[in-house]
């Protein structure tokens, strides 16, 4: 770890020193016509705008509104301003486009209106009739509204030939999120001559402010899918400008908006027939019989029609401020998470939030320690919210009733064993609050306050924090937050192997620095918890940890039309250790990125990694006790273990053409940990991959085991013979192997089909057997008949669990709250385990299966 530390400490040096050679010369000569239009762009290395762009564009005022059908062709359109003359920022710096792109823009009380027409060659255009959010990989237009003129945060619209739209929020700093989706109406044609599309944006589907001297940021883009994924921009993408909103320019004269409040209702109700696998034994009686003992089949059981109805909320109280309220919303996801590998995993997964309530003004809730993590909520009876900005204010305010913690099921709620220990905890909700604030100064500053809550029996935790983004020059940006948490709860203490119910304060800190050119830059970052940092509203990995990263960056000049047209090539490192000062783990290492010709990308890394483990993590520490007597360890053998781990990786991503497209990963770890956990679904003995530890090998071959075993062979259900207690852990190292490969094909226009496979075996030295080796199929496929009807259907299918689960689903979804769906959800296991006893079932078996029928619909009234 001392090496690690001090390549660190070099690493950091050396790049410190290149960030202050201010006075070395750019490497090369610009000698092609495009590099000359860049060079004539600028002067004393800063960009020559035109008036017509450097000067807040004033959008017209139309008199009639426009047809939206696609076609330029209306008299409004005479009268527009119209904004030409693109740049192609990639993957060409600032450089001609390819072809010539023109966007319009007009307004008039009640909205904004928005037209692209970009010249093309009709047979090469990319377009299909795509999902909406799922447009960006093929031909598209796009814009950015920063409707608050703050450079903080920005609306994201794209659409594609055929007025397909793909909306969301753009937040500096951290990106885009296309989660969000807004009321808008969008039209597409293709022409002998290119396409065009138009765009009607009510202003009441936005938060904005508006009136005389108010400006708006904005930009529009467009994207060539064909041309190594050509991107062409209005405004030129000064590299040597850490951030994205701010090279943006503005939009003036938007006056006489007629302000309305508007009210929006949408009530829906899932109707659903579910049939599910049920228990035949109370598990407290399998819980106290032998291993083996006796086999729970369960039993298939056909529920009745069921009903859920719900309504959410939004008031717009001012064009700037929203009020969201849901009372039992219908939060059933029509679009399951990804599968993922958990075998050998010790911390938490992190998975994005769906759910469209959650999802509006979001950005606000949003900060570096992950203070709030909205899934948390696992399932609402009521919520609401509050959020906005006023002048130089944002804040958010969040309040909701989960009852998921004390809804237990019927089988738990009937168990005699099982429901005396409910106690308080039956049929209780948690609560939730959640207070954000921030206030703006200067151009991209800002500090913020934080504060969450979550109470529930026996469980009450608090947090409160400052944080904050300076941008100290135009190329440096520092962000920062601290966070103190309070908490009334069980704290495990691994001193006495006890977890004593008490009070426990913690920190929580981040600080980071983003240093940003055209080619070149670096990161650095710290952050960490202490041992009693909880953050029961939000998203923890991990305590006990302190983490310092760094990274630098190194880039070509683009050369887009080389075979090799731009290399990315970084270095960095991280250093974990805990708040004793002890290293946990840490890498150091190195990457490529190349672009080439033909829409191809491969990315290559590698370097050598540390983990050290402490059996204090994973459970008792071994002691002796006041008494004299000897507290065993979590692990068998030595109480620590720790290992070098290198490793490389390649991955591959090509767009063939405009049918198909590829992807690929490979990784190789040495030396990485299997932690003796046992992989897959079972009972320990009788699983897809128990554990394989030498400990372990040995507890199966003592006499006591084998002489279990005997016993269990003359009477399988005597209550007496239990097998001897399992051995502690025994982690040992292996070689892990990792592989992703998919590729997205599109036959037809309307079918998208996609196929990915991953697979992660980890095989260890010791015993030379595989710890697992997991295997995940998923297959999707959707047909789009129209721009808004759509069949889909998804298989998943998971080897450690020997699960597949599977969806049909067709689906009407015409506007963002309006939509009606027709589904179908299965999942069985084939040769897998028996989810009640983990007892291997050699055959088929339905888990359970679902048909339901989904409608909501958005009424919205405006006063």
């Amino acid at each position: 770890m001392k090496k690690l530390c001090i390549l660190l400490f070099i690493l950091i040096s050396a790049v410190y020193i290149q960030a202050q050679d201010t006075s070395s010369a750019e490497a090369g000569k610009v000698e092609s016509a495009d590099a000359k239009k860049s060079q004539d762009l600028k002067s004393g290395g800063k960009f020559n705008l035109p008036p017509e762009k450097a000067n807040p564009v004033k959008v017209a005022r139309f008199i009639a509104a426009p047809v939206i059908d696609g076609r330029l062709d209306d008299e409004a359109w005479k009268s527009a301003q119209i904004l030409k003359d693109f740049i192609q920022t990639g993957p060409g710096d600032n450089v001609a486009p390819s072809k010539p792109t023109e966007v319009m823009l007009g307004y008039d009380e009640k909205n904004f209106y928005i037209a692209f027409r970009c010249f093309d060659e009709k047979d090469k255009i990319r377009a299909t009739v795509a999902k909406r959010d799922n447009v960006f990989g093929e031909d598209n237009v796009r814009v950015w509204l920063d409707t608050y003129n703050d450079q903080r945060r920005a609306y994201v619209l794209g659409f594609n030939p055929l007025g397909i739209q793909q909306d969301g929020i753009f937040t500096e700093g951290q990106g885009p999120d296309f989660s969000v989706d807004i009321v808008m109406e969008s039209k597409g044609v293709i022409e002998d001559w290119g396409w065009s599309v138009e765009v009607q944006i009510p202003f009441k589907s936005l938060r904005y402010t508006a009136g005389k001297d108010k400006l708006w940021g904005f930009n529009a883009a467009r994207n060539i899918d064909r041309f190594n994924d050509e991107f062409d921009s209005w405004l030129p993408d000064d590299r040597n400008i850490s951030g994205f909103l701010i090279k943006h320019g503005k939009l003036a004269g938007m006056e006489g908006i007629k302000v309305e409040r508007t009210l929006e209702i949408a009530p829906s109700i899932t109707v659903s027939e579910s049939g599910r696998r049920r228990r035949t034994i109370f598990q407290s009686t399998v819980n106290n019989l032998p291993s083996g003992a006796m086999l729970d089949p369960g039993r298939f059981l056909n529920e009745g029609l069921k009903q859920d109805i719900g309504v959410n909320f939004k008031l717009n109280i001012t064009p700037n401020v929203t009020l969201d309220a849901a009372y039992n919303p219908d939060f059933a996801e029509i679009e399951a998470d990804a599968p993922v590998v958990t075998a050998n995993q010790r911390f938490p997964i992190f998975f994005q939030e769906k759910r469209p309530f959650f999802l509006e003004g979001s950005e606000i809730f949003q900060s570096p320690l992950q203070t709030f993590y909205s899934r948390t909520i696992v399932d609402p009876d009521i919520a609401t919210k509050l959020t906005g900005k006023i002048g130089k204010n944002s804040f958010g305010f969040l309040v909701a009733s989960d009852k998921a913690p004390g809804n237990y099921s019927e089988e738990e709620r009937d168990d005699p064993g099982i429901r005396p220990r409910l106690g308080e905890f039956l049929d209780k909700n948690a609560y939730f609050g959640v207070v954000r604030v921030k206030r703006d100064f200067g151009e991209q500053n800002n500090v913020g306050f934080f504060g969450t809550m979550r109470v529930f029996p026996r469980q009450r935790n608090f947090t409160s924090g400052f944080d904050g983004t300076f941008k100290l020059n135009p190329k440096t940006v520092m962000t920062f937050q601290v966070v103190g948490t309070h908490s009334r709860r069980s704290f495990y203490n691994p001193e006495t192997n006890r977890a004593p119910y008490r009070t426990g304060n913690g920190l929580g800190y981040y600080w980071s620095l983003d240093y940003t050119k055209k080619n070149r830059g670096f990161f650095l970052e710290a952050f960490g918890r202490s041992r009693y940092y909880r953050a029961d509203a939000g998203f923890t990995r991990r305590v006990n940890t302190n983490s310092i990263f760094f990274a630098n960056r190194l880039s070509t000049e683009p050369k887009p039309k080389a075979k090799l047209i731009r290399t990315d090539w970084r270095q960095f490192a991280r250093l974990n250790y805990d708040w004793k000062g002890r290293s946990q783990d840490g890498f150091i290492g190195t990457n490529f990125q190349f672009q080439l010709q033909g829409n191809l990308f491969v990315f290559t890394e590698m370097g050598i990694g540390y983990e050290r483990l402490f059996e204090e993590e994973f459970g008792p520490k071994r002691r002796i006790r006041p008494d004299g007597s000897i507290q065993n360890g979590a692990f068998f053998g030595a109480p620590e273990r720790s290992a070098y781990q290198p490793y490389v990786n390649v991955s591959i991503n090509k767009t063939v053409s405009k049918k198909l497209s590829l992807r690929a990963f490979t990784g190789l770890n040495w030396n990485n940990f299997d932690f003796d956990f046992g992989n897959g679904i079972g009972n320990g003995f009788e699983t897809r991959f128990p554990r394989i530890s030498p400990a372990f090998s040995e507890y199966l071959n003592s006499s006591e085991y084998l002489e279990y075993l005997r016993l269990r062979a003359l009477n399988p259900n005597d209550p007496n013979n239990f097998p001897p207690n399992e051995p502690p852990l025994d982690p040992g190292r292996g070689t892990q192997f990792d592989l992703q490969a998919g590729f997205t094909y599109k036959p037809v226009d309307p079918l998208n089909i996609s196929f990915d496979y991953t697979k992660s075996k980890l095989t260890r030295y010791d015993t030379d057997k595989a710890a697992f080796d997991a295997n995940i199929v998923t297959l999707r496929s959707t047909y789009q008949f129209t721009r808004f009807i759509f069949a889909r259907t998804r298989i998943d299918y998971n080897s450690l669990r020997s699960n597949v689960s599977g969806q049909m689903l067709l689906g009407w979804n015409p506007s963002p709250g309006t939509a009606l769906y027709v589904g179908y959800n299965d999942n069985f296991n084939y040769n897998g385990f028996n989810p009640y006893t983990g007892q291997l079932e050699p055959r088929f078996e339905r888990n359970n299966r679902t048909f339901f029928i989904r409608a909501s619909y958005l009424f919205r009234k405006s006063f």
